[in-house]
């Protein structure tokens, strides 16, 4: 019997905001290679996110070989980046970047618990690309909508990752609606136009299967 290629999961489109509470992370068998999941608090699960936002900070962290580590900032917080040996064709960008620039990034959730237990949750990036502000804009619009959709159906019956969020965390799915409104009116009114031209097909939006991604990852045009 022939067996078809794995396929990569979808890349989430997610504001900072939710992902930096998102420290739960699990898989869904007990293979030892099987996919690791970051629980949105919005009731999803996330193995891969994409989003975009302003590249402000960038630095070599590392010791023995580079290990690049950069911050960046969506309309509601801070992401951070960290990609060396691993990831080369991030940390090359990550090099050759200067912010402030905005990007598209599509990568990994990553949990690291502190001294204090504290969960600090950052991203290892697949591919990093450099973007415009109708780029950045149109994400902002389409995360904004995905993120609301989620906190609709955070109630529904059969919604098994709401009722995992409800046991792990102590959050109001509210508040990420709220944040997400609040990115949208944030941006320019020449991006009301876009947001109202693209109004019609909202529905297939949040159908789209590959969530705003390519094959390759890269943002939607």
């Amino acid at each position: 019997m022939s067996q078809s290629a794995p396929t990569r999961e979808v890349a989430r489109r997610v504001f900072a905001t939710e992902f930096n509470d998102a420290g739960y992370t699990f898989t869904e068998s007990d293979d030892e290679r099987a996919p690791v999941y970051a629980l949105l608090p919005t009731g999803e699960s996330s193995n891969r996110v994409f989003f975009v936002g302003t590249l402000t900070e960038k630095e070599d962290v590392g010791e023995d070989s580079e290990y690049w580590r950069g911050r960046i900032v969506d309309p509601t917080g801070t992401f951070f980046v960290y990609a060396g040996q691993y990831q080369p064709e991030a940390a090359s960008k990550l090099r050759d970047l200067e912010p402030p620039a905005y990007v598209a990034v599509v990568g990994k959730p990553r949990t690291y618990e502190t001294d204090d237990g504290t969960v600090r949750v950052s991203v290892r990036p697949e591919s990093i690309t450099e973007v415009d502000a109708a780029t950045r804009d149109r994400w902002v619009a389409e995360t904004a909508r995905r993120t609301v959709e989620r906190v609709a159906a955070f109630d529904d019956e059969g919604n098994e990752y709401a009722r995992m969020a409800r046991e792990e965390y102590d959050f109001d799915p509210q508040t990420y609606k709220a944040a997400a409104l609040s990115a949208l009116e944030d941006l320019d009114e020449s991006d009301d136009e876009l947001a109202g031209d693209e109004s019609g097909s909202d529905d297939a939006a949040l159908d789209d299967a590959s969530d705003g991604t390519d094959p390759a990852g890269a943002p939607e045009p």
